[in-house]
């Protein structure tokens, strides 16, 4: 019998049921990447990280349902929150080896804050059939990175969305829809991924690697806090510097427990 210590995590949310849930699993070493999947796949979660210890830093690997991915940020921010508070790491920085390279968090009081490498985007003309299915008839601004940013005119019509999720999948289905915030929010932000069995995503580190830079360009600012306003949301607090993003959350522990495989 092998077993597995298991965390689900709720990232860039300080109660349970918000934010982005994530699976961590901590693993001596590494399993076959078939059962890397069989097991993100039962755990049926947005993501599902695995971590390696590896002298004194850790080996990340990030799977969704249907694949290993080379960037997450909402279960980066999750097996930070797992190595910080139940494996007994006695340090403020961690530093995660993975497919994007050498990526750090840190922490300060119940703030963790991911370095990411920053995404450039450009100006582009989005697919019509995509608009279509997100029920977008105008917009202000649209550019691609490692997906489509596509800028309305507010936080209202961001909310009011509702993609047809079929018709996204067979083309362009990763989009970033965002607007300028209200109040003590700089930018709003939804982010669809159907295609990778991600209907909608809860909190997106990933994409706030393209929105960071983006906002920061047009706002004329290099420190901000947004807010992904899905159904559970969540605040990030960001940072542009340069070509790297800093993007600082909370997350809660909500189960606990261990994988048994035969």
């Amino acid at each position: 019998m092998h077993e597995i210590d298991f965390y689900m995590v709720d990232a860039f949310s300080r109660n349970a049921f918000g934010g982005n849930a994530a699976a961590v699993c901590f693993l001596n070493d590494w399993l076959p990447d078939e059962t890397l999947l069989s097991m993100a796949r039962q755990h049926n979660q947005s993501e599902t990280a695995f971590l390696v210890k590896r002298e004194g830093d850790f080996a990340l690997r990030w799977f969704t349902t249907r694949n290993e991915v080379n960037l997450c940020g909402h279960a980066t921010l999750a097996s930070a929150h797992v190595v910080f508070n139940h494996l007994n790491y006695p340090h403020a920085r961690i530093h995660f080896d993975t497919l994007s390279g050498r990526l750090t968090v840190t922490r300060n009081g119940e703030w963790m804050t991911l370095d990411f490498p920053a995404c450039s985007t450009k100006m582009a003309t989005p697919p019509p059939e995509m608009l279509r299915a997100l029920g977008i008839n105008s917009y202000l601004s649209a550019h691609k990175g490692r997906a489509w940013v596509i800028e309305l005119e507010n936080r209202q019509q961001i909310e009011a969305l509702t993609p047809d999720i079929g018709a996204m999948i067979p083309g362009e289905h990763k989009v970033s829809v965002t607007a300028r915030g209200d109040g003590e929010y700089d930018f709003v932000s939804r982010f669809f991924s159907p295609g990778e069995a991600v209907w909608e995503d809860p909190v997106t580190g990933s994409a706030h690697t393209m929105l960071i830079p983006y906002w920061g360009t047009k706002l004329g600012k290099t420190q901000m806090l947004a807010r992904q306003v899905s159904a559970r949301g969540g605040d990030i607090r960001c940072e542009w510097a340069g070509d790297r993003v800093l993007m600082s959350g909370t997350a809660r522990t909500y189960l606990q427990g261990k994988v048994r495989l035969e």
